[in-house]
């Protein structure tokens, strides 16, 4: 009644996984066993070998029985040497199938984990998912030219700009003008005016002879302009 009752709630499963130990577990007991007798058997002959050579030139009859259980003792000692080697292929036998055994299982169990993993994943899902991510990465990259490639603000008027500069310009020359008492002549304009060599013009007089000139002919206008006004 019990044995049933242990079937339903699953004791007959787990005696069925725990057999291959407990098979083992036996056959590892008796071979202690069988290799304890086999010692045994190995020291009696050896006693009886030692009787043997004992009694073998005093007592012949002692010496024959001592050869005689010293046989005896050979031939339980290659029966149990033969037990032995049996019960050791059979535990290896057993171990070699618990293991394949318990390999299987954990082939199915993988088999079963990847079947879940897999389930309802077809390979037109994984394109249709590799397409999306090529399309969002596209997206991505049209962002980010866009948001490099505007300036923030209103665009800046280049023409502004240069009349900016300009005022700028004419401003810095006008102070100039107020602290030399002469207009300032660019590269440009001094690189067309006749150059003057060795303290001459080009037109072959002085500059303080020029200047002396320039006077005398202000003060003739500034005279004739007095006569005038009379």
């Amino acid at each position: 009644m019990w044995g049933s009752m242990g079937g339903w709630f699953g004791g007959g499963a787990q005696k069925r996984s725990d057999a291959p130990k407990t098979a083992i577990l036996g056959l590892r007991q008796t071979l202690d066993m069988l290799q304890k007798r086999e010692k045994h058997l190995e020291n009696q002959m050896a006693e009886q070998d030692a009787v043997a050579r004992k009694h073998v030139s005093t007592n012949k009859t002692a010496a024959k029985a001592a050869l005689r259980r010293k046989q005896q003792h050979a031939h339980s000692l290659e029966q149990t040497t033969a037990q032995i080697a049996t019960l050791e292929q059979q535990i290896y036998s057993i171990e070699a199938a618990n293991i394949n055994q318990e390999t299987l299982k954990a082939m199915q169990k993988a088999g079963k984990a990847m079947g879940q993993i897999h389930q309802g994943l077809t390979i037109d899902k994984v394109d249709q998912t590799m397409d999306e991510l090529r399309e969002q990465h596209a997206l991505g990259e049209e962002i980010a030219n866009a948001i490099t490639s505007t300036s923030v603000g209103e665009p800046i008027d280049e023409d502004e700009l240069n009349e900016e500069l300009a005022e700028l310009e004419q401003k810095d020359l006008d102070k100039q003008m107020l602290k030399t008492g002469s207009v300032p002549v660019s590269d440009e304009v001094a690189n067309r005016l006749p150059s003057v060599a060795n303290g001459k013009l080009d037109n072959g007089k002085h500059p303080m002879r020029r200047e002396e000139e320039e006077e005398d002919e202000e003060a003739e206008l500034a005279k004739l302009q007095a006569e005038m006004a009379m």
